[in-house]
């Protein structure tokens, strides 16, 4: 069964006499799963999808089988797993593992020495430390603490070359664990404080949202962050000021990503949402008020009509620094009903992301409008260039975002634009949105209009309207291809319509799902803008379908965008 581990440990009463080197063990947040520790015992160590058997030999002797499962290893975060089984053979384990770590230095693998990964590896021991030293004796103790030592000193300096964004702040979180945990590190609390307060207040926005626009950055950041806000309090230290402004500006920001079904939004690197830890967040929320409508310095917005929810990217591409994984998809948005989502962008998987990133960031798996497929953002091509980066960053993309809401007679309105494609192709892309104020229905309107000094090239006019569905929808093309009924899992009916444009029904890929990728669906409207510059369409549920109100019936079909 699985389980969060427990709360922050004062260790005095584990080594009577010593509690002037380790005195304390954070809480660890992440969901622990006690079945996953007779795995381990018997040497299958299961990562990301991969399955590595030891037979006998050292697990960090063993070549990876991918970088994911290598970074899982390396990080020490399995060691939850054996805390939870919580029995003398499974701590016996655990310490047999880390003794075989920190007395080998033949395993120092240039992954261990990455930033992030030295970091989870260090914020892991000493969160598990009740785990590998409740039985043990001083000699043993001594060899964990110097090892420990060692760990945090390389982390030190990391610091001096580190990617930029959460990564950064993960090894400022763990430098600041590390001299809370450790006795006589006045000097260290102050000066892991202050840096980390800087990096808060630069990469967290005063919406809290994170810099790099991805909204698991959310998730992976307050993991470690509140509990460090408990860490400062349990050693009777005042938390510093921007870490718990950082908190309370970020904890909204998890309920504006979520739809109904407790998914996050697939923007800009988020790929499956993990609920057990999302679930353990939300818990500290003290507000649980209604979702913030508009978060202008991240760039998004967010439509509640009903049981109706809309999410729309509508903000720039993010720093170049920060951008490795931001995706192209501006002016994209996702639908849900209820429980159902609807409409998606195709989103990242957890793991193998290298064999889908380039499709996966580019503006086609996103649910919004390609002009002459071409992506709205530019990334770094050249591999010489993504090893000297550790990436791949957007080196161009949209930075004239424009978005205005208002409520309407209709409903709410929501009007954009980007100019993404306007240094390539000389247009602007704009898009309308109304969303009824029962939620029974959406309408959109989406332009190609020249800009203002564009240079429109005849030869490139072409443009493609994507609505990636969901794989739980159950997708069928109307007769008169005009339109696509949707039936979803609630037994809800929506039906898809453009009146006045062919509408395609095409194989799509949904990346983010728990169980790897799944073949899904996708609504594709192709047009040319010198013919038909403007594509009006909208998403309409049946007043058969279950959750559909009696008020309803008496709204009219086809209300006009106000545009």
């Amino acid at each position: 069964m699985a389980r969060a581990s427990g709360g922050s440990v004062a260790l005095s009463s584990l080594w009577p006499g010593r509690t002037d080197r380790l005195i304390i063990a954070p809480h660890d947040l992440r969901t622990a799963d006690a079945t996953r520790a007779a795995e381990i015992y018997a040497g299958r160590f299961v990562f990301a999808g991969k399955i590595v058997t030891c037979h006998g030999r050292s697990i960090f002797e063993i070549e990876p089988p991918s970088e994911d499962w290598e970074v899982a290893l390396l990080g020490f975060g399995w060691l939850r797993h054996l805390r939870a089984a919580d029995t003398a053979l499974t701590r016996a384990n655990a310490r047999a593992l880390v003794d075989d770590w920190l007395s080998n230095p033949n395993y120092k693998r240039p992954m261990a020495r990455r930033a992030d990964v030295l970091a989870r590896r260090v914020i892991s021991l000493l969160s598990q430390a009740p785990l590998v030293l409740g039985d043990t004796d001083g000699k043993f103790y001594r060899r964990y603490l110097r090892g420990l030592a060692r760990e945090i000193r390389y982390l030190r300096s990391a610091t001096i070359d580190i990617v930029d964004g959460v990564p950064k702040l993960q090894v400022l979180i763990a430098l600041c664990y590390a001299s809370l945990c450790l006795a006589n590190q006045a000097k260290h609390i102050r000066a892991a404080a202050r840096k980390l307060s800087e990096e808060l207040q630069r990469q967290i926005l005063p919406d809290g949202g994170h810099i790099s626009r991805n909204p698991g950055a959310l998730i992976e950041l307050l993991t470690d962050l509140l509990p460090l806000r408990q860490t400062f309090a349990a050693r009777n230290i005042a938390p510093p000021p921007a870490l718990l402004n950082a908190i309370d500006r970020m904890m909204p920001m998890l309920r504006f990503f979520r739809h109904g079904d407790g998914s996050f939004a697939l923007f800009n690197g988020m790929s499956g949402t993990p609920s057990d830890v999302l679930a353990t967040l939300l818990a500290y929320d003290d507000t649980h008020g209604a979702p913030m409508s508009n978060m202008s310095h991240t760039g998004f917005q967010r439509l509640d009509a009903g049981n109706t929810i809309l999410i729309m990217d509508t903000g720039p591409a993010p720093p170049p620094s920060v951008s490795q994984d931001a995706h192209a998809g501006c002016l994209s948005f996702e639908l849900s009903s209820g429980t159902s989502r609807i409409v998606t962008n195709c989103g990242m998987p957890s793991t193998g992301r290298d064999n889908w990133r380039s499709f996966a960031r580019g503006t086609a798996a996103h649910s919004t409008l390609t002009y002459h497929e071409t992506s709205s953002c530019q990334f770094v091509e050249l591999s010489a260039m993504k090893r000297l980066l550790q990436g791949a960053p957007i080196v161009s993309g949209p930075t004239d975002v424009e978005s205005y809401r208002e409520a309407v007679a209709n409903g709410a309105l929501l009007t954009t634009s980007h100019d993404g494609y306007v240094h390539r192709f000389g247009v602007i892309h704009r898009r309308a949105l109304m969303l009824a104020p029962d939620g029974t229905r959406l309408d959109g309107e989406d332009t190609v209009v020249l800009a203002s000094d564009g240079r429109s090239k005849a030869s490139e006019t072409d443009y493609v309207l994507r609505f990636h569905l969901h794989p739980s929808v159950k997708a069928s093309r109307l007769s008169d291809a005009r339109g696509v009924m949707l039936v979803l899992p609630n037994r809800d009916v929506w039906t898809f319509e453009a009146l006045d444009d062919r509408v395609e029904l095409e194989d799509s890929v949904f990346l983010a799902g728990n169980d790897g990728p799944r073949r899904s669906a996708q609504i594709v409207i192709r047009q040319n803008s010198q013919h038909a510059p403007s594509i009006r369409w909208s998403f309409v549920r049946s007043t058969s379908s279950p959750s559909t109100t009696a008020a309803r019936r008496n709204v009219r079909r086809e209300p006009e965008l106000p545009l």
